[in-house]
């Protein structure tokens, strides 16, 4: 299946580095973020990406036009000629497209100004492009067919550390915890999408807003629940984070490794 991921966004959020870099490039150890979603995408056989570019859309192109896997992966140089024999390789079959969807569009948008690029795809995976998992894609992928929907999406539990608040009608606190303890789920951002999705979607609309709601309206949106590792990489703590869970050696989301 082609994979769209949404690399477009100004990652206000994480200003201490998307102000020089779009939050795509963030990086985990060595490599960006965008390449542990797209290694982890690989790893089931998805190989074919169409990048949805737009703040700071050339540094994504430029990473990956002078992309060296020598700097990142084992390998031993025959000093004598100069040639280079690596251990192993990342992305020499990966098929990217690399599409500007404008500085200011929101999700739904690049979604639409893509669409010439997977017009024949019946089904395809889609991704904010801010976050990792171990989620199991091939059981998201097939809860998806069995349920005859048009989208669905993994929902997670947050990994921020706030606080949920009950109240009864006098303001007086019924009940408070951690938001993991209670049943509430998210949006995780990792999609799988019918080509009817464009028929729900109209010019200005956010995805997740306007055709959402379309498609729960006719009971055509569902949801797979995920209780593993997900972790967003919206903040500078989320950043922080994930370095040093890398350092550690604590990668969840490589399954790749495993």
């Amino acid at each position: 299946m082609k994979v769209v991921l949404f690399c477009g966004g100004l990652g206000t959020r994480l200003r201490e580095h998307s102000d020089t870099i779009p939050k795509p490039l963030v990086s985990i150890g060595y490599r960006p973020i965008l390449w542990h979603l797209m290694r982890y995408y690989a790893h089931y056989g998805h190989k074919d990406f169409i990048l949805c570019l737009g703040y700071r859309g050339d540094m994504i192109r430029e990473y990956f036009l002078n992309y060296r896997e020598e700097m990142t992966n084992d390998f031993t140089l025959l000093a004598g000629t100069g040639k280079i024999e690596l251990a192993s390789r990342d992305l020499d079959d990966w098929r990217i497209t690399f599409v500007d969807t404008g500085l200011h569009s929101n999700i739904g948008q690049r979604l639409l100004r893509v669409k010439k690029y997977i017009e024949n795809e019946e089904v395809f995976l889609a991704n904010y492009a801010d976050g990792l998992s171990d989620l199991p894609l091939d059981e998201l992928i097939a809860d998806f067919y069995r349920r005859n929907v048009v989208a669905s999406f993994v929902s997670v539990r947050s990994s921020h550390s706030f606080h949920t608040v009950r109240t009864g009608s006098d303001g007086l606190v019924s009940a408070i915890g951690a938001m993991q303890e209670g049943d509430l789920w998210i949006n995780g951002g990792f999609f799988v999408l019918r080509r009817d999705i464009f028929d729900y979607i109209e010019e200005g609309d956010e995805l997740v807003q306007q055709p959402f709601q379309r498609l729960i309206n006719k009971r055509l949106l569902a949801t797979y629940r995920y209780p593993g590792f997900w972790q967003s990489m919206d903040t500078l703590k989320d950043k922080i984070t994930y370095d040093r869970m890398e350092a550690a050696g604590n990668c969840p989301w490589m399954i790749w490794r495993k």
